[in-house]
């Protein structure tokens, strides 16, 4: 069985940034990229608010960077689904879904989260090209366009009162007759003259072509009388939620009611000696490229200094 003095789950932002730091520091760091190596950037076109980009790079451009930079400094790879953990005990176990594993000395878990998406067959494929699940990211490139939210929680909320600084428009698609969200994001976009409720509405298909622009237009269900209409717009925003990559950890390490790690305070540090957590895989609030990677240096620091501690560093 391979062993390693430290693993990283996952190769998004957080687990680069902790891979970038812990080569530096000598510590052989081994990554494994997960189903979606580089994160949920890889799925994203421009991304203008990365320090250091005047001009802007496209997300996989930027993910390329982070990995080629990594790489620079000893950092190894390794294309794995780790499907369950032994983390109490040292050294730390991953079991991968092939039937095989790995043991470290420090498991730093930078898995993420993935956003609900809605499940349509254009979706995946206009994502990037009008339809996006970060309004905060890409909320800037829909100036003065005509934009549709979809969502009827907090998140929604949040989504349609900021893309009211950049569209010309803002449509919330809700399938229910009221919002879930809470009182004073409710009265927020309610009372905003250029936000439209849509009630008992669904999308069902987002209309458009890559190659022609991307999205023009979506249809639109109504969930009482069944009739469908085409409704034309620039940009779907889709604010369902997100789910945190962390089922692969089981019962090891304790969770919010979401699915989100718990950590120590100001800290990357798990309630087991050796295990780091950072990035989307525990942050339900930010969600943003730049915090994941001041988490991921973080945790790889707190991993230097455990390593020391211990006599293993």
């Amino acid at each position: 069985m391979t062993h390693h003095k430290v693993i990283i789950v996952g190769s998004g932002p957080a687990g680069l940034t902790a891979a970038l730091y812990a080569s530096r520091a000598n510590l052989a760091p081994h990554v494994l990229d997960g189903m979606q190596p580089g994160g949920q950037l890889t799925i994203t076109t421009d991304v203008e608010n990365y320090p250091g980009f005047p001009e802007g790079v496209m997300g996989p451009e930027l993910m390329d960077r982070f990995r080629k930079q990594a790489e620079h400094f000893g950092t190894t790879f390794e294309f794995a689904e780790v499907e369950s953990c032994e983390m109490e005990a040292h050294p730390k176990k991953l079991n991968f879904s092939d039937g095989s594993s790995v043991t470290c000395d420090v498991l730093i878990i930078a898995s993420g989260a993935s956003a609900r998406l809605l499940g349509l067959e254009n979706e995946s494929k206009l994502m990037g090209y009008g339809v996006s699940a970060c309004a905060t990211c890409d909320g800037a490139f829909f100036r003065n366009a005509k934009v549709v939210v979809v969502g009827g929680g907090d998140t929604a909320m949040e989504e349609a009162s900021f893309l009211t600084r950049f569209a010309s428009e803002v449509h919330v698609m809700h399938r229910r007759d009221s919002l879930r969200a809470s009182k004073p994001m409710q009265a927020r976009v309610l009372s905003n003259e250029k936000i439209t409720m849509h009630w008992n509405k669904v999308v069902v298909d987002c209309l458009g072509e890559v190659s022609e622009g991307g999205l023009k237009a979506i249809m639109i269900e109504d969930t009482v009388s069944g009739e469908r209409e085409e409704f034309a717009c620039e940009g779907l925003f889709i604010a369902i939620g997100h789910t945190p990559n962390t089922a692969w950890t089981g019962d090891a390490l304790p969770k919010d009611d979401a699915g989100y790690l718990d950590h120590q305070p100001d800290s990357s540090k798990t309630i087991h000696e050796g295990v780091f957590v950072c990035g989307d895989a525990t942050d339900h609030v930010y969600r943003q490229a730049i915090t994941a990677a001041g988490t991921g240096c973080m945790a790889a620091i707190d991993a230097e200094r455990w390593l020391e501690s211990t006599g293993r560093g």
